[in-house]
């Protein structure tokens, strides 16, 4: 067996630290906050580093994006609006720095359920137990007839429930994000799987206007997905769902042979999933664009990006 030594270290070659490139610097080091600091100044004091670099690249997106009037599409879960994120994704709307909204079909729901009565969000285990769960009428009949007639009249599903509720004596309708999407004429969709909502488990529910008007939104999807060239689309909360309509609704627009290329695209949420980060960020931007992962809640991240917008477009 061979025998060995511990090596000398006098022959080990060496160089000056200030020769080094380094990739952390005191230039990125963060800022001390003082009191009475704007919500901008917060934001360049924070370290340019990781996370928070990519935070700053977000929101130079979504403002360059509007700068150049190109679009800012929001698609969301429903958590968001269970968070109590209303107020400013239709504040954003008022601005015009959301410019198009695509939803799931619990949005839908819970979006209704404040509408009507200023609180929604039940107990699933407590209900599920005697059958209760999601047994609500006024929400199983009040989106259902807003559906099916909304979609007799040609329209998709969220152009159909924004009118019912912009229209409507609901005593919450200010805080419906379909009622001020309607009222400003942005577009709204809802993309359902018919069995995934509660309101699918009511009387009322037509497959066939569900279906149809489901359809009606994709294809209206489609036409603003075409719009997206150096726009950005961000995906707030939703695992499933809205990343798997927007790569579909991407594909039929590059397919027609429109350019969508150099797109932002982000993921917000509490944690990053696998169709999130291969639909919405990595496949999408493959060549040309750019995505960024900004992982957190919602509650806290959402404000912050909608903060530093605003503040950053006066």
């Amino acid at each position: 067996m061979k025998k060995y030594k511990p090596v000398s270290f006098k022959s080990v070659r060496s160089y000056s630290l200030h020769d080094r490139n380094s990739k952390i610097s005191i230039t990125s080091f963060a800022g001390i906050p003082q009191k009475g600091d704007s919500v901008q100044t917060f934001f360049d004091k924070l370290p340019d580093v990781l996370a928070a670099g990519d935070f700053r690249a977000v929101v130079k997106s979504i403002i360059s994006a509007r700068k150049k009037q190109r679009p800012v599409v929001l698609g969301m879960g429903a958590h968001p609006i269970k968070l109590g994120l209303s107020p400013i994704i239709i504040e954003l709307m008022r601005k015009k720095l959301v410019t198009a909204l695509a939803t799931n079909g619990a949005c839908a729901v819970h979006d209704f359920e404040i509408s009507a009565a200023g609180h929604t969000s039940e107990d699933v285990a407590s209900g599920l137990s005697d059958g209760s769960f999601g047994m609500a009428r006024d929400t199983g009949r009040g989106l259902n007839q807003a559906i099916n007639r909304g979609v007799k009249k040609g329209n998709g599903i969220g152009r159909a429930i924004g009118e019912y509720i912009c229209k409507s004596r609901l005593p919450f309708k200010d805080r419906s994000l379909y009622a001020h999407a309607f009222s400003l004429d942005i577009p709204v969709t809802v993309h359902v799987a018919i069995g995934t909502d509660i309101i699918h488990m009511h009387p009322e529910a037509d497959g066939s206007a569900t279906g149809k008007g489901s359809l009606q939104d994709f294809k209206l999807l489609v036409s603003v997905i075409s719009d997206l060239e150096n726009g950005v689309y961000v995906n707030l909360g939703s695992a499933v769902i809205l990343p798997e309509v927007f790569i579909k609704a991407l594909n039929v627009a590059r397919n027609l042979g429109h350019v969508i290329e150099r797109i932002t695209t982000v993921n917000m949420d509490f944690m990053q999933q696998y169709r999130p980060h291969e639909n919405v960020l990595k496949r999408p931007t493959m060549h040309k664009g750019k995505s960024y992962a900004l992982t957190g809640h919602h509650e806290i991240m959402f404000p912050l990006v909608a903060a530093a917008v605003i503040e950053g477009l006066q």
